[in-house]
Parts: structure tokens; sequence; C-alpha cells
């Protein structure tokens, strides 16, 4: 047994990145970059100007497999504003079967710290789950009550077009929002083959793609009443797209709360965009210009 968990360890990647996103007179700027393993960044872009920093989230293996734990560290000092996203689709592989030890989990953590006055937007591109994966994604965020807050996660279980459905794998989707270190939000969706989640009516009533899309902002600058009017327009915006089976839109309290179940990730993805572009203007006074990286 030690043998085969020695050769587990060296067949695996431990990757950790760690970013600090500072504001000046000169905007928004990366400052620091600590990275170990295939884990990286190559510059902040300014398609918006200086204020707003564009950063893509690189890892070139392009998929997490067995043994894998990619760690990823981001904080915004305050008044900071970042637009994070990924050049293409995160990948937790089919997890091999060590004999003796089982099947080591694939695990990606991601913490976003967002100071005072600072501003976040998370919009990593869709993570796709083979058949027989061992994974889980959590993502922790930590705000204080007067920064703001937009992301998104889209989980995508199997490859149903290529007739290889998500049958015997495990997937854990973990993310909690925290608020002047109180959690104001959990939600896990955990998927086995002895809980049937998937499949049940009162769980993902056998679709394969299941997203949420979150925001946050203080009252001082998105009120209830103007919250109020904000979830009308987009369940408005919604219906014109005759998605009101596939989007449920609702809050608790300051954070908004967008769910899409349904089949499609680039169905998910059109939708979900659509609605940031109605939130932006609102929740960060800009407009939802799309990433150029999103059109790659």
């Amino acid at each position: 047994m030690t043998t085969n968990l020695a050769t587990t360890l060296k067949r695996q990647w431990l990757a950790h990145l760690g970013l600090t996103l500072s504001f000046s007179a000169h905007g928004t700027q990366l400052v620091r970059t600590k990275r170990n393993g295939p884990l990286s960044v190559q510059k902040a872009f300014y398609p918006e100007g200086r204020d707003c920093a564009h950063v893509y989230l690189l890892h070139p293996p392009a998929g997490i497999v067995s043994g894998d734990e990619l760690q990823v560290e981001i904080e915004l000092t305050p008044k900071a504003h970042a637009l994070i996203t990924t050049p293409g689709a995160n990948r937790f592989y089919r997890a091999r079967d060590d004999h003796n030890i089982g099947a080591p989990e694939q695990r990606q953590t991601t913490r976003l710290q967002v100071a005072r006055a600072a501003k976040c937007e998370h919009f990593p591109l869709e993570t796709i789950v083979y058949e027989g994966a061992a994974a889980i994604n959590k993502v922790d965020v930590h705000l204080h009550s007067d920064s703001v807050y937009l992301g998104w996660d889209i989980s995508c279980l199997g490859l149903p077009s290529a007739q290889q459905p998500f049958e015997l794998g495990r997937f854990s989707q973990l993310t909690q929002i925290y608020c002047d270190d109180k959690i104001i939000y959990h939600d896990r969706v955990a998927i086995n083959p002895n809980n049937q989640l998937q499949q049940h009516s009162a769980g993902l009533a056998g679709n394969s793609v299941f997203a949420t899309f979150v925001a946050y902002a203080p009252v001082d600058i998105v009120t209830d009443t103007q919250r109020q009017e904000l979830i009308e327009t987009l369940r408005h915006s919604i219906q014109e797209q005759n998605a009101e089976q596939l989007i449920s839109v609702t809050h608790i309290k300051q954070l908004l709360i967008i769910r899409y179940l349904g089949q499609h990730a680039e169905q998910c993805k059109h939708l979900f965009i659509l609605l940031w572009q109605q939130l932006r203007p609102l929740y960060l006074q800009k407009d939802g210009i799309q990433p150029r990286i999103w059109h790659t």
C-alpha cells in the first residue's frame, strides 16, 4: 500500500496561485502574483480603462485528474475592481482507481477576499465533470458589507451529446459567501450514484447542467426598491427568452440569486450574460461589455 500511495503522489499536481489586486492613482493593478505548479496568469488587461482589471486564470493542463489539488486565492484591496474569468472550460477527468487506495479525489478550491469598497466579478467558464470523476469544486467568497460581488458557477455532468452520461462518478459543488465574517449563503450540491440526485424530481430531474449566479451590493448602491424592480426586469427578460422553465430569480436580503437547470452550457452562458448585462449598470455603474476572450 505504501508503494501505491507513493506512486499516486508522484502523479498528482499540487498547484497554488495567489493574486493581489490593489487600487491606486494608476487604477487597479495586479501587484502580487505567487504561484506553484501549473496555475498562472499572464498580466492584467484593461479593455474598459484602468479602473477595472481583467484577469484570465490559466491552467495549461486544461484538466484535473486523480489526486490533483488546485488552490486559487485572490485578494482585492479597498476600491480595487477586477473581472476574473478563464479562457476555456475547466475539466474534471475520470478518476483512476489505484489498487488498495480507491479513486483519489480531484479538488479545486477558489477563495476570494473582497475588501471595503472593492468590486469583484468572478466568471469562470463552465466546469465539465466527466463520467467516473471523483471531484470537489469549492468557492469561498469573503466580502465586506460595502463591497460588491457578482459571480457564477456552471457545472456540466458528463458528455450527453457524445452518449457519455454521468452515472458512476461523484461530484460536489460547494459555494459559501461571507459578509463581515458572517455566512450569508451556503449552497452544496453533492452527486453520487447512491443518492440519485441527478435523476430525482426533487434534485436535478434528469438535467445535466446546473448553475448559480449570485450578486451582492450594499443597500446604498442597490436599494430594496431597486432590487425588487430589477428582479421584475430580469424575470421579464427570461420570459422574452422563453426560459421560464430553466431559470429562477430570487433574493436573500441583499443577495440576488439566479439559478439555471437544463441541458446546455452554451444556453446557460447566453442567459447569464444577458442578465449580467442588466445587472452590471446598477451594481457597478458600467455597461456589460463582454470580455473578448469569451468570443474566442
